[in-house]
């Protein structure tokens, strides 16, 4: 097919066919002369031309221009016509150049539907895209480039324009779908109006977005929207220039507001809940001729309806509390954010303030409501630190770990609340939950609350997550030794209710030996089950965790590990896991990596179970898990019979003691005590109080009445002789500690190196009184020479303390 393009002088029009950029010529155009790759037809001229292919859309693009001049002469305003008619289906460009002075302005004004801004590189669903420039001083300044559909009805301009179209070249479209009109100056780089009917979101750019904003340039948005309507400013992304003088600025204009224009920063949050139509301007400045920086903005308007709960406002005082906040946010923040596309959810802290998202801080009282038809969509996470320096200043005080009644009180669920508690090294926190006490969660025993606790104790160098708690199980207690972060998050809106229970406790301690150590007082009929920290990536090398278990005095407990053995090997240390009884003589069960762990075994009064891990191969990791029950204890009929059987004979014991005493009253002479003048009385004490050391003085040796007087009717032998005890080791029979079973030493245990400045304690007379005390008896020989004193004197230095006749009375 044959195509002819006339083009009247007047018009001042230029037709260009080109090869389209970047494909290899595969057709040509043929016209009277000769076979062209492209075609240039000016003013005035008539040209016929055929294409050497049947598709030549594939190859060709076609640009029609037209230039205007509004300087020399009148402009010709009105509807822009696509002009001149016939031309062949191409992909096609017209671009309208219209030179005018910067003492008038231009208006390009839009017929419905209007046009929408779109980012550059984005493309239109139609194809169909129009492209501003504004032209000052030969200096091109690019307003945006628009797709159909869209809220953009007007834009003013101040100087020339250059305006374009792009269509496919299948598209229908037969007219620009806009106008040209002449305006007063509007000094100013341009004006952009955009109507908003109904509930609507448009976003907008600055011009030569994301390039710079001209300098020291001034352009206005212009928001033409309902009276009965609420809008919102939201800046997504914006930078700021460099400036030597003046401030990048933007400034509202709101019908009614008695501070006009209202001026904010570009970091501010943007004026929200705003009713009817509004201006706003941005302002830049005088930049630094060496580093002038990028000023620009993307920012969104969103159109609302007044919320029925508009004009509720809810209380929340925080006025009491202390180093915390408390951020409201759409679901998914701040991993998803929504799409602009979405409806929005506003929170405001006062009517004008409004965001997505908005943090509370402690010490202030604050009046907030919502512009959000679904408050389900919203959730609280919330953060409060507690720190401890001083053990002097803390270790007395109590904290309680729940969530504050300022909180739940709003009608937004709490997503995660959590406590961060700092301390020195040398002190340490411990959880406590009296009432409710805690339930860990594990394969075997899954929480089911609407609420959890996780607990996770970290240093600079590791991170060992003690586990994930829950309300209503057997753990009344648990201390830790690092810096630990608790946050309570919450399963569905039950938390309400259960919340008024929260009786999690916190309090910081002096310093623990193991990292972790755990008081677990059970239901009598529940079983147990309780696991090692860090469960999904095994517990640190060199790391000890203890559980002491409480065991009621009528009941037994059964003790028993998931596992055969530990399952891992160790490079370095030993890992070892010690059980022990808290009672007197009770022996302590010891197991090493390499063998097999303790079969299930009663347990009869509270024990200490430990865990103390070596440094594992690479492959292996430790992760025990062990449970416990409980039963009634059963009395044994052999042991009933054994115990009427023993105070029988202690019975008959005692009758033979009171008749063999009151015999030996009578034909046993009394032993008379006497007193060693160059001994020392002086009561044995704790070391340093002693003048002499226990070397140098005889305080161990004591002159005593001879046993035969109280314990000689049971001592005497056949020969009526005495045989006293000598030097006889005596076991420590006294109570135990509360502290848990010590593991083995490590032979090549890591050196863990702890620093304290804590004053040694005196030692108690336990550890200094190593000396054996010797208890010197009479001779039988002195015995029978008590007529002469004097003589006695000279050969022993023990003298008498009672004369006979004293002692005779005494007798009597």
């Amino acid at each position: 097919a044959s195509f002819t393009i006339s083009l009247r002088k007047v018009d001042n029009t230029t037709v260009m066919i080109k090869l389209t950029p970047s494909v290899s010529s595969g057709c040509w155009i043929i016209i009277k002369n000769g076979i062209r790759s492209e075609l240039k037809i000016t003013p005035g001229e008539n040209v016929t031309f055929t294409f050497t292919c049947s598709t030549p859309e594939k190859y060709f693009i076609m640009e029609i221009q037209k230039n205007i001049d509004c300087v020399s002469g009148p402009c010709p305003f009105g509807d822009v016509h696509l002009y001149p008619l016939g031309l062949p289906r191409l992909n096609r460009t017209y671009i309208w150049d219209v030179k005018a002075s910067t003492k008038h302005g231009l208006e390009l004004k839009f017929s419905t539907p209007w046009l929408r801004q779109i980012e550059p590189g984005e493309a239109c669903p139609d194809s169909i895209s129009y492209n501003v420039n504004s032209s000052i001083d030969k200096a091109m300044v690019n307003i945006g480039s628009f797709c159909r559909n869209g809220s953009v009805s007007r834009v003013k301009l101040l100087g020339g324009i250059v305006m374009s179209l792009h269509l496919p070249w299948h598209s229908p479209l037969t007219t620009s779908g806009f106008n040209i009109a002449n305006r007063a100056s509007i000094k100013r780089l341009c004006i952009i109006e955009s109507v908003l009917k109904g509930e609507s979101s448009i976003t907008l750019m600055s011009p030569n977005y994301p390039l710079g904003f001209p300098e020291d340039e001034l352009m206005t948005w212009q928001f033409v929207i309902p009276s009965n309507m609420r809008a919102s400013v939201f800046f997504h992304s914006y930078s700021l220039s460099n400036c030597e003088r003046k401030e990048e600025r933007v400034e509202y204009y709101i019908p009614g507001s008695p501070s006009n224009p209202e001026v904010f920063k570009l970091s501010d949050s943007q004026p929200a809940n705003i009713a009817g139509s509004f201006n706003m301007s941005l302002q830049g400045c005088d930049q630094d001729a060496q580093n002038p920086g990028v000023l620009r903005l993307l920012f969104q308007v969103i159109v609302q309806h007044p919320q029925v709960d508009e004009n509720v406002t809810h209380l929340v005082d925080l006025s009491k509390e202390r180093n915390m906040t408390v951020t409201i946010h759409l679901e998914g923040w701040p991993s998803h954010m929504p799409l602009m596309s979405e409806p929005m959810c506003l929170i405001c802290k006062d009517p004008r303030t409004c965001d997505r998202v908005l943090t509370l801080a402690s010490g202030a009282v604050y009046r907030i409501s919502f512009l959000c038809k679904d408050l389900s969509r919203l959730r609280i996470t919330a953060e409060k630190g507690i720190g401890c320096m001083d053990i002097r200043w803390c270790q007395r005080k109590t904290y309680s770990l729940s969530v504050p009644k300022a909180i739940i009180q709003l009608p937004i669920q709490l997503h995660k609340f959590t406590w961060k508690l700092l301390a020195t090294d040398l002190i340490s926190v411990e959880i406590t939950s009296p009432f409710l006490k805690l339930q860990q969660n594990v394969p075997e025993q899954r929480c089911n609350t609407s609420y959890s606790y996780s607990i996770v104790s970290a240093t600079p160098e590791t991170e060992l997550n003690v586990g994930v708690f829950c309300p209503g199980g057997s753990i009344e207690k648990i201390q830790m030794r690092n810096n630990i972060t608790i946050s309570l998050k919450t399963f569905g809106k039950g938390f309400i209710n259960e919340s008024i229970r929260q009786d999690l406790k916190m309090s910081f301690v002096p310093h623990i030996k193991d990292e972790c150590t755990f008081t677990v007082s059970p239901n009598p009929k529940a079983k147990v089950y309780l696991q090692t920290p860090n469960w999904r990536y095994g517990l640190p090398p060199y790391v000890s965790i203890s559980w002491f278990i409480i065991v009621p005095s009528k009941q037994t407990a059964r003790l028993g590990f998931s596992n055969d053995r530990m399952g891992i090997a160790c490079e370095t240390g030993r890992a070892y896991i010690n059980i022990k009884e808290e009672t007197l003589g009770a022996e302590e069960t010891v197991r090493r990596e390499d063998e097999p762990l303790p079969q299930p075994r009663n347990m009869y009064h509270n024990f200490w179970v430990n865990i103390s891990n070596c440094k594992p191969v690479a492959i292996t990791q430790l992760t025990l898990q062990f449970w416990v029950t409980f039963a009634d204890k059963q009395i044994d009929l052999g042991i009933i019979l054994a115990v009427v059987a023993g105070a029988g004979v202690l019975t008959a014991i005692g009758l033979t003691v009171c008749c063999v005493k009151k015999k030996k009253k009578k034909t046993q002479n009394p032993m008379v005590g006497v007193y060693d003048a160059n001994v020392n009385t002086q009561m044995p004490g704790k070391k340093g109080l002693f003048r002499k050391g226990r070397q140098n003085n005889e305080s161990h040796v004591y002159a005593v009445i001879d046993d035969a007087v109280v314990y000689g009717h049971l001592l005497k032998e056949s020969n009526g002789s005495v045989a006293p005890e000598v030097d006889v080791y005596r076991p420590f029979d006294g109570p135990i500690g509360s502290l848990p079973p010590s593991p083995p030493p490590f032979s090549f245990r890591k050196d863990i190196k702890r620093s304290s400045n804590t004053e040694e304690e005196p030692p108690s007379l336990m550890d200094t009184d190593q000396d054996t005390y010797t208890f010197a008896h009479q001779k039988s020989g002195q015995l029978e020479d008590n007529g002469d004193a004097d003589e006695k004197d000279k050969r022993d230095p023990i003298m008498p303390l009672l004369e006979n006749k004293e002692q005779d009375g005494l007798v009597e």
